[in-house]
């Protein structure tokens, strides 16, 4: 047998960034500049700076992230209110409007993640050090207070800058296996005071938050993204991020604090960005896919009502969930950066069931957070906007299309990872499920490896969700092909 060559999924990273118009490498003229900050020096910067670094702060995020960009606490409050305080990293203070590094990281738009390479939007020296909201150091943030009502809706705090410290970084596999008792306390739960009932009660907020936007018709959608397993340029597996609590807890935190951004922008009458996903522009094709699995939409587009189709799909069959989540991912549209001007009309989010959102809480990774940061600082400062409304409008429309770019670089690298996976195995029978039925093709998904693929043959009368049996039949790690043709209707 002819030993084929390795594929260096390095070099077809690289090539997919530069495809989609990324750069995939900081000039030396970026890290120049980020090598010659002088940390004491901007930190010690005369600020009117509130002093929280005795608070009870920590992290929830991958085991591998170093790029920190919040941190929280809370506290019970009275009348079952719950408090909490998200801290941001002050990007901006060490990234300048205008600095190469600014350009740099305007252009690129966000951090790109392909499971085989991380492009940081911003120099690990900042993203992963100074800028890093990483245990044991104190940073200067940006904190956003608001109150959990007993009910589950949010009463929107103040803003302001602060000094803190992160005392514990925690990672969603472990905070979540225990506070679902599939596993045990982590080691720092354990062994710092107090830090059990801070999560407990952060666990206790999130759920209210969570109910609250769920009844108001918050989509709880549950898609599959694979990511390879690499290690020395090897792809061993493609593992599958699983749903926890603890990802619930950052995520509805997140958005309360990014509508607590967006609503106090919009009464400072200053322009700002918003998040927007638009009323489904293909309702009608989702109301057909929910009449082939025997459920009547509205005509019109209803939230609440596609949240209750979808909860019921969930139970009934939840392994195809997932590929059902994608159809309607891909039915609802992209979500959007728009500018909003003084006195207008927010847009909202149909995905999230609000109405005042943006995004603020990640300024190591998007651009846009840091545009937001500068804005808020501004107001806090009494300071006229350091971005005109049309000037808004024009990055908007840059930041989408990055946003968009992103996507498709970590999908193609998804593709390119699974045919490297599967390069040997031409031949073999899987079990799948097809994702999507298109003009354009055919798609299924394997049970395992959870890897993407095309149906080439006997694609004629699948649909979305249905198992099958496929037959691999060729890969092109370098064209992201992974190739199949039916072979059998899986028994259920």
């Amino acid at each position: 047998m002819t030993r084929r060559p390795p594929v260096d999924l390095n070099a077809i990273a690289d090539e997919t960034m530069e495809r989609y118009g990324f750069e995939p490498r900081f000039p030396n003229a970026v890290l120049r500049e980020v090598s010659a900050i002088d940390e004491a020096g901007v930190l010690a910067r005369q600020e009117q700076v509130s002093d929280l670094r005795e608070l009870l702060w920590s992290s929830i995020d991958n085991e591998d992230s170093q790029d920190l960009d919040q941190i929280e606490c809370c506290k019970r409050g009275p009348d079952g209110e719950i408090r909490v305080k998200v801290a941001i990293a002050d990007v901006d203070l060490f990234v300048p409007k205008g600095s190469k590094t600014d350009r740099h990281a305007a252009h690129n738009g966000t951090s790109v993640y392909t499971g085989v390479e991380t492009y940081p939007m911003l120099p690990d020296a900042l993203s992963a050090g100074i800028s890093s909201l990483l245990p044991g150091h104190d940073r200067r943030a940006v904190v956003i207070e608001f109150t959990v009502m007993p009910d589950g809706s949010t009463r929107y705090g103040e803003i302001y800058r602060a000094l803190v410290r992160n005392k514990a970084k925690l990672v969603y596999e472990e905070i979540g296996a225990w506070l679902e008792e599939a596993g045990p306390m982590p080691d720092p739960v354990r062994e710092i005071p107090g830090l059990e009932e801070q999560i407990r009660l952060q666990e206790e907020a999130t759920v209210r938050l969570r109910d609250f936007r769920m009844a108001r018709g918050a989509l709880d959608l549950e898609t599959i993204e694979a990511r390879a397993v690499v290690e020395e340029g090897l792809v061993l597996d493609l593992a599958i991020q699983e749903k926890n609590i603890a990802r619930s807890i950052i995520e509805e935190f997140m958005v309360a604090a990014n509508g607590t951004m967006a609503d106090r922008l919009e009464k400072e009458d200053t322009p700002l960005i918003q998040r927007i996903v638009r009323e489904p522009k293909y309702w009608d094709r989702i109301v057909d896919t929910a009449a082939e699995l025997g459920w009547t939409l509205p005509p019109e587009p209803d939230s609440k009502a596609l949240a209750a189709f979808l909860n019921r799909r969930r139970d009934a069959d939840p392994d195809s969930f997932p590929d059902l989540s994608l159809t309607i991912v891909k039915l609802m549209g992209p979500g959007e950066y728009v500018a909003l001007g003084p006195h207008g009309i927010p847009l909202g989010h149909f995905a999230l069931a609000v109405t005042d959102y943006t995004h603020s809480t990640a300024p190591n990774r998007r651009y846009v957070d840091v545009i937001n940061q500068r804005l808020i600082k501004a107001v806090l400062d009494g300071e006229p906007s350091p971005y005109s409304l049309e000037d808004l409008s024009r990055r908007c429309t840059w930041l989408t299309d990055r946003d968009k770019a992103a996507q498709k670089v970590e999908r193609f690298m998804r593709k390119a990872a699974a045919a490297v996976l599967l390069r040997d195995r031409t031949g073999e029978v899987f079990d799948a499920f097809v994702t999507g039925v298109t003009p354009h093709g055919t798609y299924v998904r394997l049970i395992s490896p959870p890897a993407e693929g095309r149906v080439m043959q006997g694609e004629h009368g699948l649909a979305v969700g249905q198992k099958i049996r496929v037959r691999l039949i060729k890969t092109d790690p370098y064209k992201g092909f992974v190739d199949f043709e039916r072979v059998g209707r899986k028994r259920r």
